[in-house]
């Protein structure tokens, strides 16, 4: 039935989100025949979704309070365009039972649950309390509401260390810590309502028995007006960074029939208990270690769509976002349970504009590069799917949440998709913004992954390999002067023998250096690695010199940036590419494996000199400075603090990067910065 004839007709949609959901709800609009609206921001007047929505309104200036949280702005947009229904999207005003209430004030449709039902989960104490009355399992804890400061202490050693202080109102990490003893309970406790009251206007603390090495596994639930409710299997969301989901996947890993039948009547129980409508996701610890299949116990309902839905719209071959859209017009459920099956396995990887070697320090700029160049890697377009909010030439803004994109990906079982997501990682091209896109892959080929090794401490209890400095031999500075060569024989304007800059010589084989150097890890000094390549007489053949080892190598073009690099009749697929800044230009050889990057020159244009330390600091984001943590003159150690950055709600303390002084602050508390500003001026050494 088209949606324009269902019990509550749609006909023009309006999205109150950005980014890359947005784009993909206007995709399903767009197919399903209802016209879509976008809101925007000042931040975003040129953004993606903007661009591809049939209409779009301005709702106010940058700061998500000022627009994309403003619900009078949001619904005076649906009305000025005519929009029967609002997605809300994930985040902002998804979750608001306010905002809900506001569209039924509007006669507007709001895709998803009733303001009631949002409600109910949104104080996770009552929460529990409801979920405990249905049947639906709970870590042992306390959700009570005597909040007094010792009868919580008293709780938490009723329950026994360690144990998990949440903030009821809580979600995304805040005002949440675990406590390993009870000298340490106060201090933890005194945080939490901090950040609580700070971040949710509530300071109600709850508290549950932490788990050391549980799975975070949660369910897919629908429910429709009618009473019916599904569920669409689990996803595996244990791989996290503070708390913050990195890779998922659907279904979970290891599980039994019986376990996922019992997870899953047990997650539609929990929604029916609120009366909800639409799509849900009800989280669960998996406790692995508890019986045959490991004991699960209820933690949250998301009562909206979820970032990495896409695993499960892979294994399922339904489109979630249409389930929404026909559920919000008043259809029943589009199939019943015993319709629904699982094809298969899918994976989510969550590309982030951050740097992971920095603590996940959030980055900004504008992005030079944006694609997934699925020819260069030898992959289908049927199997791999990218949900991005931006494409290149897109600015990268420091008011909102940094994720790019989500690179998801489909196989038979488990190991095939994982290697796919492997090569997809090495075909997704992105420069003039750091992102965690290497960070992704090197998780996605840890064997411990490989080997669904999975809890929610994955990335802290393999942080020294994750974040280890990568390992060049001499044969990965070969191939990287074979696709430098390359480089230099295609900037030749033409053929003339003076244009050419690869080496040719007058009645002599081509013969020139290459400089080469690894990215430094941490603050070491990056080593530089001379490369001498000369021609082999009548073949075309390269004979590269590399420390003590010698090759015999050369470099084929494939479609895209894939190239056949051979050394030493040894033939490797890799992709190739480069990235060019003001700093000079990086060669990245990527495949399913990894990738290496590696800054180069030819040997006459580079500085052989060890460099010193830079006399200047500057910032590595767009943010405001919040505080000056020394005087100017002051003498200071390597790695003393001496400014302090916020930005994207996090603040960031940039340190002496060695023994000297600082000669002078060009920025005062407050003042807001732009990435690359130089902050201050430093002066190495002993005075």
């Amino acid at each position: 039935m088209s949606l324009a004839n269902a019990p509550r007709a749609l006909n023009k949609l309006l999205i109150a989100n950005r980014g890359e959901i947005a784009c993909r709800v206007i995709r399903t609009a767009r197919r399903l025949g209802l016209a879509s609206v976008a809101v925007y921001s000042d931040a975003d007047a040129l953004a993606r979704h903007v661009r591809e929505a049939d209409e779009a309104i301005r709702i106010g200036p940058a700061a998500a309070r000022d627009s994309y949280l403003n619900v009078e702005a949001v619904i005076d947009a649906a009305r000025r365009t005519g929009a029967d229904a609002i997605h809300p999207g994930y985040g902002f005003l998804s979750e608001n039972a306010n905002f809900v209430a506001a569209c039924e004030t509007a006669s507007i449709v709001f895709v998803g649950p009733p303001a009631s039902a949002i409600a109910a989960m949104g104080d996770k104490s009552a929460a529990k309390a409801r979920m405990d009355a249905a049947g639906v399992p709970l870590v042992p804890g306390y959700h009570g509401d005597d909040q007094a400061d010792a009868h919580l202490q008293a709780e938490a050693e009723r329950i026994g260390y360690p144990v998990l202080l949440k903030a009821s109102a809580g979600g995304g990490g805040k005002g949440m810590r675990v406590v390993e003893r009870g000298a340490d309970f106060q201090t933890a406790l005194d945080g939490c309502r901090r950040e609580s009251q700070a971040a949710f206007n509530d300071d109600r603390m709850l508290i549950e028995k932490y788990l050391t090495q549980p799975r975070h596994v949660e369910v897919q639930v629908f429910c429709d007006s009618q009473g019916n409710g599904v569920y669409l299997f689990e996803r595996d969301c244990s791989v996290q960074r503070r708390h913050q989901k990195v890779l998922e996947e659907a279904p979970a890993p290891g599980m039994s029939e019986a376990l996922r039948r019992e997870m899953g009547d047990a997650a539609v129980r929990a929604a029916q208990e609120i009366g909800y409508v639409g799509a849900g996701t009800v989280e669960f610890l998996l406790d692995p270690s508890q019986g045959q299949d490991g004991a699960f116990y209820f933690m949250e309902m998301n009562t909206r769509l979820q970032v990495e839905h896409p695993v499960t719209e892979m294994i399922t071959g339904e489109d979630l976002v249409e389930w929404q859209l026909r559920v919000a017009a008043g259809l029943p459920l589009p199939k019943k349970q015993s319709e629904l099956t699982i094809s298969g396995h899918a994976f989510e990887a969550r590309l982030y504009a951050e740097d992971p070697e920095q603590d996940f320090l959030p980055a900004t700029g504008t992005l030079v590069r944006f694609g997934l160049d699925l020819t260069g890697a030898g992959l289908g377009a049927e199997r791999v799917r990218l949900d991005s909010g931006v494409e290149a030439g897109d600015a990268v803004s420091m008011h909102y949440d940094p994720m790019l994109a989500k690179l998801i990906v489909h196989g038979y079982d488990r190991a095939q998709a994982l290697a796919t997501l492997n090569r997809a990682l090495a075909a997704l091209d992105v420069s003039g913004v750091v992102t965690n896109r290497a960070f992704l892959q090197r998780l996605a080929s840890h064997p411990a992954f490989a080997g669904a090794e999975l809890t929610t401490r994955f990335i802290e209890h393999h942080e020294q390999a994750l974040f280890a400095p990568t390992a060049l031999d001499e044969a990965d500075y070969a191939r990287a002067a074979l696709v430098a060569l390359d480089c230099l024989h295609s900037e030749a304007a033409n053929d003339s023998p003076w244009q050419r800059r690869d080496g040719w010589r007058l009645n002599a084989p081509a013969r020139l250096r290459i400089a080469l150097a690894a990215p430094a890890h941490g603050r070491d000094t990056a080593a530089i690695v001379t490369v001498l390549a000369e021609r082999e007489p009548n073949r075309g053949d390269w004979r590269l010199t590399v420390r003590d080892r010698r090759f015999s190598g050369n470099l084929q073009r494939l479609d895209g940036d894939g190239v056949a690099l051979t050394l030493d009749g040894h033939r490797r697929r890799l992709l190739a590419r480069r990235d060019r800044d003001s700093h000079g230009e990086t060669l990245v050889l990527a495949d399913a494996h990894g990738e290496k990057r590696l800054a180069w020159r030819r040997l006459d244009a580079v500085d052989h000199g060890q460099h010193e330390v830079d006399a200047t600091l500057t910032a590595p984001m767009h943010g405001t400075v919040v505080a000056l943590l020394v005087e100017p003159g002051q003498r200071v150690d390597k790695g003393t603090p001496l400014m302090v950055m916020e930005a994207m709600k996090m603040e960031h303390t940039l340190s002496a990067p060695a023994d000297g002084a600082v000669e002078a602050f060009h920025f005062a508390a407050g003042d807001t910065v732009g990435q690359g500003d130089v902050l201050l001026e430093f002066q190495a050494g002993d005075h």
